[in-house]
């Protein structure tokens, strides 16, 4: 087993609790499906938000996909003044049996024009 990192992001169309958690949960579920992972593969996961969201902590979709005992921190983007809006990223840190290259990073909504280099 190696340790790997993955990649994600997504965007809402509003700062909206209900958006942020399930454009977050969507997120974090299609990254687990799509590496066929689960939770006790996971090390963390790290959380960002734009700072144009504020609604609810990113983490929470995940504590309550049943991810309880893994650490998850949230934090805030830069304020970059081209960046695209509402966009909430992860990185999971993850025990896996894949190869950097067969590691699948998930971009979805709007927020695949971020990386359309490896969106799925």
């Amino acid at each position: 087993m190696a340790v790997r990192a993955i990649r994600g992001a997504t965007q809402v169309e509003a700062d909206d609790r209900e958006q942020v958690l399930e454009a977050t949960g969507e997120l974090v579920s299609a990254v687990l499906a799509r590496n066929d992972l689960q939770s006790e593969d996971l090390i963390s996961i790290l959380f960002t938000a734009t700072p144009d969201l504020t609604s609810e902590f990113p983490a929470l979709a995940a504590r309550e996909l049943g991810l309880g005992d893994v650490p998850l921190m949230c934090a805030t983007e830069i304020a970059v003044p081209h960046a695209l809006p509402r966009v909430l990223r992860l990185m999971a840190h993850v025990e896996t049996g894949r190869s950097r290259a067969q590691v699948q990073h998930v971009y979805l909504r709007g927020a695949v024009a971020l990386r359309r280099d490896i969106a799925q």
